[in-house]
């Protein structure tokens, strides 16, 4: 269900989505609402009621996310986070002082904080609890030249960890302040800001961290940039035909101001259709992270009463469709990466069909096919246990 925040008077439009005739809300207010609403980073509680529902009741298809996600090691009670005072990531995690280990210890989190939702059970709320704080007691800091990166993957999990444990367990946190101020200090300041002319998945994994970091903590300010950059970045990293003759530079990386530069920026692709990122032809690995982050971002974004979604609606369908048709086994056009991609995708996809084909009824054919094929979806990096969260969930 659409919700629209704040607005003196509400008007409701007709507008054709993909050439589809789909019911669309107009747009709500387009910067922070006068008050977060809570839990509200990736999940409302609407979703978060719907998901237990259907797990209680033995569901398809979150009985078997479910069962898939407490089978996982992120969701043992003898889990034991590994914090460390600097986490030290350099290009591939290469060093890799601390950080698979702090990217796990989010995702955990995560994952014990969903289970404290589900099954009501204080040990899984004191395991997310305790991961937490054992990383708010020592971080200091990212070093290294992955440290954006690795700041975006770790604050995204650990964003959506504290806001679900701090909305829905009673305030049972001693420590809270504490994380908070961890968040606040050593996390946003790394990600609030943008990536530059870095690969896109880079900017919109951080953009995701900063929006749920900014929810989390109830500030107005890095909400509204978060929306910034994320506007300044999608039309930088998936193209429209509308966009011109070749894609736009991100708002974020004014220095790439000719075609050449372009063309050298998305990998040396000189032919330009709707869907196209500016990743493909990198490999899909990462064209899948950086639209699912740009999707994260629009999910917590509509939460909160802001619907990225329609101003991009048509952006974000072509660029999952682009990807899962050739992911689905559509022949790869001489023209596009000289013939040959790099495919893997990723379980990536719950999201954003559930917002277009759940929520407001367009068909996406190709994507549910990819997203059926990739269920349940896992955990990885920043992404976790998706199918459970959002599969046919129009909350």
């Amino acid at each position: 269900m659409l919700r629209l925040h704040r607005p003196l008077f509400l008007i409701l439009t007709m507008t054709l989505v993909a050439a589809s005739a789909v019911l669309v809300a107009a747009r709500p207010s387009q910067a922070a609402p006068t008050a977060f609403q809570h839990p509200g980073v990736l999940v409302d509680k609407a979703q978060l009621d719907f998901a237990r529902q259907q797990v209680l009741a033995g569901a398809q298809p979150q009985k078997a996310a479910y069962d898939a996600m407490k089978a996982s090691s992120y969701a043992a009670l003898s889990y034991t986070p590994k914090p460390r005072a600097i986490v030290e990531c350099g290009s591939s995690s290469n060093p890799n002082n601390g950080c698979s280990d702090e990217r796990d210890d989010a995702l955990a989190a995560y994952t014990h904080a969903l289970l404290w939702y589900i099954t009501r059970d204080d040990r899984y709320a004191k395991k997310a609890i305790q991961i937490m704080d054992a990383w708010s007691a020592v971080l200091k800091d990212h070093t290294n030249s992955n440290a954006p990166l690795q700041t975006g993957w770790s604050g995204a999990s650990f964003s959506r960890a504290g806001e679900l444990i701090k909305h829905t367990n009673g305030g049972q946190w001693a420590q809270r302040g504490r994380f908070e101020k961890m968040l606040r200090d050593v996390y946003l300041p790394e990600v609030r800001n943008g990536a530059g002319c870095k690969n896109g998945n880079w900017e919109l994994i951080m953009t995701d961290a900063a929006i749920g970091i900014a929810v989390f903590l109830d500030d107005h300010a890095a909400f509204d940039k978060a929306l910034s950059i994320w506007r300044g970045r999608l039309p930088g990293y998936v193209y429209e035909t509308t966009d011109g003759a070749y894609p736009k530079a991100p708002s974020t990386c004014s220095s790439k101001d000719t075609r050449d530069e372009i063309i050298d920026y998305w990998q040396g692709q000189s032919t330009f259709t709707n869907g196209l990122a500016q990743e493909t032809c990198r490999d899909f690995g990462h064209t899948g992270w950086g639209l699912t982050a740009a999707t994260h971002v629009a999910e917590t974004a509509y939460h909160q009463g802001v619907n990225l979604y329609a101003e991009a609606g048509k952006r974000l369908t072509d660029g999952y469709y682009f990807h899962t048709r050739l992911e689905n086994g559509a022949a790869v056009p001489s023209n596009l990466c000289g013939g040959t991609v790099k495919k893997g995708l990723g379980a990536v996809t719950e999201v954003v069909y559930n917002h277009y084909h759940n929520r407001l009824g367009q068909q996406m054919p190709t994507t549910l096919a990819y997203t059926e094929a990739k269920r349940p979806a896992g955990a990885n990096y920043f992404f976790a246990w998706e199918t459970l969260t959002h599969a046919n969930n129009r909350r």
